[in-house]
C-alpha cells in the first residue's frame, strides 16, 4: 500500500501540519511558517515538497515522510524575493525559480526573480556545510507565471537530468503579454546587486495570461489566456509558437480558464473554464466546466460542473477532483480521468463566513483547498474558518471523515497530499 502524507498549511496562523491521512494522526506541527498561498506547494520528487514562506522570505523544503521518525522535516531553506507569486522546478528537482507578485498591493511593483540551486557542488569553504544557493535578478515588473524546461536543442538531454546550462526558465508576462526564456546557468552566474537581465528568446502572448503548465517530455509550455491555451515548443530553432487550443468545444462555448495543470501520468492538460457575468459580485452566476486536452492524441472536451466558484483541482487515482462553492450549498465533484464525466457530487458542510452574492468570492471570506494523490483514491478538502479537513475515499462511497485541527484555517488554507508511489514527473509547477 502506498504510504501517504497530508501536508496542510494554515498560512494565516503560520502553522503547517504533517498528517497521516488514513488514521488522521498528526505527525508534526511546524510553527512560524506563513506559506505563500498563491504559489502553493511544489513537488520536487523523492517525497519532497517546497513552498515559499512569505514572511521569512525563504524557500522551504520539506520531507513529510521524516515526520515522526526523529529526523528533521525541514531539510533546506534558501533566501528568495517576496511576495512570492509562482514557483516551478526543473524535472530533476534541483533548481527552483520563484517569481514575485503584488502582495497586499493592488498594482504589480516588483521585478525580482529568484533562482535557487538546492544542491550546489561548489562555493562552500573548508569545513562549511553545503547549503542551497540563491541568486536574484531583475526582469520586468508584473506577476509572471514561471516554468522550467530542458532545452530540447541540447544534446545533453539525450539522457539523465539536465544541468543548469541545458535548462531554460520561461516567464509568462501580462500587459504586455509575452513568453520570455532565460538560460538558467546565465541567471545563476549573475553578480550581487540584483542586475537586470534580458531574455534569450521572446514570443508575444495576449495580455491576459493566467495559468501555466509545461511538459518536459515534449518541451511544450502552455499559457491560459482569454482566447485559449497558447502553446510553444522548445526545438532546435528556439522557442516556436504552436496553434492555440480553443476553450470552445462542440456544443459548449464561451468562458475561459484561469488555471492549468498537467496530469503527467495520463498525459492530459486540465483547466476550469469560467463564464457568466463579469461583475465579481455576481459570482454565484458564474458557469464552470472542467476542460481537458489529451496531449498525445489532441482530443479535447468540457464537462459541466455547475455554477458558483470553482478554481483549483487535484488528481486522485482514476479521477480529477474540484470543489464548488455556492450560496445554495458547496460540494466536492469527482470527474473521471480516463472518460471525463462527473462520477460523484459530495455535499460539503457549510462554512460560516462563506462568500455571499454582492461581494467578491476571494476578499475577506472563507474558501476551500483540495488535495489528492494520483497514487491513491483519497481526497482532502478544507472547511475554511472551522479548523477542519474532510477526507473522502472516492473508491468506497461518498461518506466524509472529518479531522479537527487546533487552528481555524482562515481563507481555507492550502494542502498537498503526497504518496511514495506518486507519478508526478512532469508537473513541475507549484500548486
Amino acid at each position: 500500500m502506498t504510504s501517504l502524507r497530508l501536508v496542510a498549511a494554515d498560512h494565516v496562523a503560520g502553522v503547517i501540519y504533517v498528517i497521516e491521512p488514513r488514521t488522521g494522526r498528526r505527525l508534526a506541527r511546524l510553527n512560524g511558517h506563513h506559506l505563500a498561498e498563491h504559489a502553493g506547494f511544489l513537488h520536487l520528487g523523492g517525497g519532497k515538497l517546497a513552498f515559499v514562506d512569505d514572511l521569512a522570505g525563504e524557500l522551504v523544503v520539506l520531507d513529510p515522510f521524516a515526520a515522526g521518525t526523529g529526523n528533521p522535516v525541514v531539510v533546506a531553506k534558501a533566501a528568495v524575493a517576496v511576495p512570492a507569486e509562482h514557483l516551478a522546478a526543473d524535472p530533476g528537482g534541483q533548481y527552483v525559480a520563484v517569481t514575485s507578485g503584488c502582495g497586499r498591493s493592488w498594482e504589480p511593483w516588483s521585478d525580482l526573480l529568484t533562482i535557487v540551486d538546492l544542491n550546489p557542488q561548489t562555493g562552500m569553504g573548508t569545513g562549511e556545510a553545503v547549503r542551497p544557493r540563491s541568486v536574484r535578478v531583475r526582469t520586468r515588473v508584473g506577476e509572471p507565471g514561471v516554468t522550467v524546461l530542458p532545452d530540447r536543442a541540447s544534446p545533453a538531454n539525450a539522457g539523465g537530468p539536465a544541468g543548469a546550462s541545458d535548462l531554460l526558465v520561461l516567464l509568462r508576462h501580462r500587459m504586455p503579454g509575452a513568453l520570455d526564456a532565460y538560460r538558467l546557468s546565465h541567471l545563476l552566474d549573475a553578480p550581487p546587486g540584483c542586475p537586470t537581465v534580458e531574455p534569450l528568446l521572446r514570443l508575444p502572448l495576449p495580455d491576459d495570461g493566467h495559468g501555466d503548465a509545461a511538459d518536459p517530455a515534449t518541451g511544450q509550455v502552455f499559457a491560459a489566456t482569454g482566447t485559449g491555451v497558447h502553446r510553444a515548443r522548445l526545438g532546435s530553432s528556439g522557442l516556436l509558437a504552436e496553434r492555440p487550443l480553443a476553450w470552445d468545444t462542440p456544443g459548449q462555448n464561451g468562458g475561459r480558464g484561469y488555471y492549468l495543470r498537467l496530469d503527467p501520468a495520463r498525459r492530459t492538460l486540465w483547466s476550469t473554464v469560467r463564464g457568466g457575468p463579469d461583475d465579481p459580485g455576481e459570482w454565484p452566476m458564474w458557469t464552470n466546466d472542467a476542460w481537458w486536452h489529451r496531449l498525445d492524441d489532441a482530443t479535447i472536451g468540457r464537462v459541466p460542473l455547475g455554477s458558483g466558484l470553482v478554481f483549483r483541482l487535484a488528481f486522485c487515482a482514476g479521477g480529477v477532483v474540484f470543489t464548488r462553492i455556492h450560496p445554495d450549498g458547496d460540494e466536492l465533484i469527482v470527474v473521471g480521468a480516463e472518460d471525463p464525466a462527473v462520477l460523484a457530487r459530495v455535499p460539503l458542510p457549510p462554512m460560516e463566513g462563506a462568500p455571499r452574492k454582492g461581494g467578491t468570492p476571494w476578499d475577506g471570506v472563507q474558501r476551500r483547498a483540495v488535495a489528492a494523490s494520483p497514487a491513491a483514491p483519497l481526497v482532502a478538502v478544507t472547511r475554511g474558518g472551522h479548523g477542519q479537513i474532510h477526507l473522502l475515499d472516492v473508491s468506497a462511497g461518498t461518506d466524509l471523515r472529518t479531522l479537527d485541527l487546533p487552528t481555524p484555517f482562515e481563507e481555507g488554507g492550502h494542502m498537498a497530499l503526497i504518496g511514495t508511489d506518486d507519478d508526478l514527473a512532469g508537473d513541475t509547477v507549484g500548486r
